[in-house]
């Protein structure tokens, strides 16, 4: 990019950065000043700003001509970005189109024909998976952004990449997962940390209880109500009878460590649950919401808890992004130990976002050790980076290349980080690869013959998997 000078939507936007948005808005300009791509991972908690930055980076794209993909899990989260930036691109003289999977087929058409370099051609494209489909073809993709990273999987991400031979790359994440996490170290991607949270903004106290706090549980809910709260209560499952994985928003960070053994609890389904909630707490107005729900009754449903016709919202993980109730201060996690620790810290970030004191309280009468070390350190840490090395340690990074077009998220590594030593000597490796790779970008000089055939059969057939 030759143009890196973004003071125009720094302008247009309605607040000050804070100094940590700065900071990574110049790392970010920086990276996409140089001739190689960037690879970039934004870590900061929910509520920290990403988003701004992200724009940031957008602008510094389609100022430069080249269009910008900002792909989220959700489609909630992307009609939110859509709203939020639309107006603000348009102000400055940028197109945007919005690319969701509930579009009619011949509006999907009408936009994948304009991405492509038709009429109305747009700058910034915000969509869900379905800017991964084939039938999207862009005209000069410049910058690829995935917010919530942590929601796809390694696959999904490479297949966007793959739109572009030279597209700038910056993932977003409150929690990166063990493999990014990993990435980190090994110096494949930079990392930018928004370390500040708003002015005011109060901790969630979380606890894990079991079934037999039930009662308790629900009489905290109705004082809740009563005091002109809501609550949110996520289940794992649609129906009590299917699994976890039937739920389309459910997929890409369900725990499947050992917990579903015989001895495990069963899932509850956000169905069922809701029907129950409905007689155990019958002064209460409980409604549900789940990911194979049409849109419009999505909308009506998250429409009623917004503004305060419903008391309690018993859903699957459709609201663990994009959903933004300030009168939300109680967050119940129904069979927590079939959450990764990703979702957890995502599904927390729910509440909190009001003056009121906030609460999350995860439910597991699992015995499964992996999964109450996990739900303790949730309770322990609020810091989402802390939280995600911590799952690093438990889980291992996951593959770093593919295997017969498989890779892990997460899993046992030849070289485990395991202490804080080892940062370290990563680091240190990493620099000495970076001096090598200066000096022999090709490792074609003779000293290095053994080490490029050994580089050569990691890379057979794992094109564009390392995001």
């Amino acid at each position: 990019m030759k143009n890196t000078d973004y003071s125009s939507i720094l302008s247009a936007l309605p607040f000050s950065l804070t100094g940590a948005q700065a900071r990574a808005a110049e790392e970010i300009a920086a990276d996409m000043a140089k001739k190689r791509q960037m690879c970039r991972i934004l870590c900061g908690d929910v509520g920290s700003g990403k988003t701004a930055v992200a724009a940031i980076a957008a602008y510094i794209s389609v100022s430069n001509g080249y269009q910008c993909a900002l792909m989220v899990p959700t489609e909630i989260l992307a009609k939110q970005h859509y709203s939020e930036l639309c107006p603000l691109f348009e102000k400055l003289g940028y197109r945007c189109s919005l690319l969701v999977g509930s579009l009619k087929a011949s509006e999907k058409k009408a936009v994948q024909a304009s991405i492509a370099g038709g009429e109305n051609c747009p700058d910034l494209i915000i969509g869900t998976h379905a800017l991964l489909t084939d039938k999207v073809v862009f005209k000069n993709l410049g910058l690829i952004i995935t917010d919530e990273q942590h929601r796809f999987g390694a696959n999904q991400r490479a297949a966007l990449g793959e739109k572009s031979e030279s597209a700038h790359t910056l993932v977003m994440s409150a929690t990166p997962i063990p493999r990014t996490l990993s990435l980190v170290y090994y110096g494949d991607l930079d990392r930018s940390v928004l370390d500040e949270l708003p002015p005011g903004r109060l901790k969630v106290g979380t606890f894990t209880v079991d079934e037999s706090y039930r009662a308790r549980l629900n009489g905290f809910m109705k004082k809740q109500a009563e005091e002109g709260h809501r609550t949110y209560v996520v289940c794992p499952a649609i129906e009590e009878s299917e699994s976890a994985t039937d739920d389309p928003d459910n997929i890409y960070d369900i725990d499947f460590m050992g917990e579903a053994s015989e001895n495990e609890p069963q899932l509850k389904g956000a169905v069922e649950y809701s029907a129950k909630l409905k007689e155990q707490l019958p002064t209460l107005r409980i409604g549900f919401v789940h990911g194979k729900l049409k849109t419009a009754e999505k909308d009506a449903v998250m429409s009623d808890f917004a503004e305060g016709r419903l008391d309690v919202l018993v859903s699957t993980t459709v609201i663990e992004v994009g959903v933004n109730v300030p009168e939300a201060t109680l967050m119940v996690v129904e069979n927590a130990e079939r959450f990764g620790l990703s979702q957890l810290h995502q599904l927390r970030g729910r509440v909190g976002r009001g003056k009121a004191k906030s609460y999350c309280i995860l439910v597991s009468d699992t015995k499964n050790e992996t999964s109450r070390q996990r739900l303790e350190i949730m309770c322990n840490l609020s810091d989402g980076y802390l939280i995600a090395e911590e799952d690093l340690k438990l889980h291992g990074p996951g593959d770093f290349f593919a295997n017969g077009g498989i890779i892990r998220q997460h899993g046992a590594a030849l070289a485990p980080i395991t202490e804080e030593s080892d940062k370290e000597l990563y680091e240190n490796a990493v620099s000495a690869a970076k001096e090598l790779i200066d000096c022999d970008p090709t490792l074609s000089l003779p000293e290095h013959a053994n080490l490029a055939k050994i580089v050569q059969k990691m890379l057979i057939g794992t094109e564009n998997t390392i995001n």
